[in-house]
């Protein structure tokens, strides 16, 4: 039965039931308040009401200004999803301490990135430099003729693509940043007619999206109004067709790598008795991700643990940093691992090079009080410092998995980790927690062990 629910005033009639909206689609949802919003939902998917709303509303902020600064950042908001925003102490970069904000779910990652940098601060820290900071945006459009006449517009086109952006890039450049060079790309061999106005950027501290991409739109608008104007195109060549304007998020040149190294002999502690066959162990381990796509996919994974987990905490944008580094990693055109390790004259050296455009101006970084909170604890950094301290994490979690898999296995320190969750998972009490967590220091933990102890516990209660 089709049941009428009329919201708000005369903004939209929406029918419900789960057969009724796949259906019809929902008119007018956006225009909704969030109540009405919510209204919808729980109307629309769960038989129990109450208990949905509950829980919907228990997530909101009791602040009610913060809250409407949460419900703004996306749209169609209804809650927050919260992620644990945990620490992970004792790092050292560049001589520097540090201790490094990670907002991520997954157990066993802010306590392994924790292990690592107190192992290695041990050993001198981690050392990082900033390659290079070069970002890409594109211009993608299709042209039919001769490409002698499209190379000589181009070269009076290129002094024009700068002037007419100037009002954008001024606050740029006055601060040292801006446009570094634009060339035309010939991509015709791969797609017939298709060329690219390939430009360079310097966005110091900003991200710098949506400086890139309005300076692409302008570009595009430039190129086809100069071409219409151009004496040395026929009339067929003069309609020059942009496809797309849009920056890249494969950032090749804007590189950061960081690194551990020490005598070999100085690895040794409490799990690696034998350094020497630890270190080769550990260096075999890392080859293997080499050429192995199927385990170079797991281990760059790791990796990204602790790279997104500080990526999120300071407000950047995870999936563009993602997208960029597995494009990377993928470079050679196989796809391999992102960390690379050696022993040479009787030293052992870990390092990671990869490719990330973060900032620590813009966006989430002057809104969220828990990214502003995050960036305070790191020093308040530039976005080179930043890249510096993400990449660094990256190679911690990374050490930490190896270590672990080349030594005691991966599952005794991730079940360990895992164990609270399962006990939640059971309803356990604190009373019941203190007294499993103490019964698996000497037993394998596995979900059904666990559940297995936990209902003897309670038989003898």
């Amino acid at each position: 039965m089709l049941v009428p629910l009329i919201i708000g005033l005369n903004i939209v009639s929406l029918y419900f039931s789960n057969q009724s909206f796949m259906d019809k689609p929902v008119v007018g949802f956006s225009k909704l308040s969030k109540s009405k919003k919510i209204d919808w939902i729980v109307a629309t998917y769960f038989d129990d009401r109450a208990s949905a709303e509950q829980i919907i509303k228990q997530y909101w902020n009791s602040d009610e200004k913060l809250q409407q600064l949460h419900d703004e950042f996306i749209e169609n908001t209804i809650t927050n999803y919260y992620l644990p925003l945990g620490v992970a102490p004792n790092f050292v970069i560049n001589d520097r301490p540090y201790t490094i904000p990670m907002a991520i779910e997954e157990s066993s990652v802010v306590a392994a990135a924790s292990k690592a940098a107190k192992y290695w601060a041990e050993r001198g820290g981690f050392t990082a430099e900033v390659v290079s900071t070069t970002k890409i945006g594109q211009v993608h459009f299709m042209y039919q003729g001769s490409k002698d006449s499209l190379k000589r517009f181009f070269e009076i086109l290129k002094p024009r693509l700068f002037s007419e952006t100037a009002s954008i890039t001024q606050g740029m450049q006055r601060r040292g940043g801006g446009i570094l060079d634009i060339q035309l790309v010939d991509k015709t061999e791969a797609l017939e007619n298709y060329y690219q106005l390939h430009a360079t950027f310097e966005t110091l501290d900003a991200m710098g999206a949506n400086f890139i991409n309005s300076c692409l739109e302008q570009f595009a608008k430039t190129l086809k109004d100069q071409a219409l104007r151009f004496d040395g195109f026929s009339d067929s060549e003069k309609h020059i067709e942009v496809v797309m304007s849009i920056l890249s998020n494969f950032v090749p040149n804007c590189l950061v790598r960081a690194e551990v190294r020490c005598k070999v002999e100085e690895l040794s502690d409490n799990d690696i008795p034998d350094a020497r066959h630890f270190a080769e162990k550990f260096v075999q381990a890392v080859r293997i991700a080499q050429i192995e796509p199927f385990r170079a996919v797991t281990h760059n994974k790791g990796i990204m643990n602790g790279i997104d987990a500080v990526v999120l905490a300071t407000g950047n944008d995870f999936r563009a940093v993602e997208a960029g580094i597995h494009a990377y990693a993928a470079k050679s055109g196989a796809y391999t691992s992102l960390t690379h390790a050696e022993i040479e004259n009787g030293i052992f050296r870990f390092w990671i090079e990869i490719p990330l455009a973060v900032g620590t101006v813009g966006g989430l970084t002057s809104l969220h009080p828990l990214v502003k909170l995050s960036l305070e604890m790191l020093g308040k950094p530039t976005a080179k410092e930043l890249m510096k301290i993400i990449a660094v994490a990256g190679l911690a979690q990374n050490f930490a998995a190896l270590k672990s898999l080349t030594t005691t296995g991966i599952q005794e320190g991730h079940m360990k980790m895992h164990l609270l969750n399962m006990l939640n998972q059971l309803n356990a009490t604190n009373d019941e927690k203190a007294k499993m967590t103490e019964h698996f220091k000497s037993h394998a933990i596995s979900h059904h062990a666990v559940e297995s102890a936990l209902n003897d516990l309670r038989m003898k209660a």
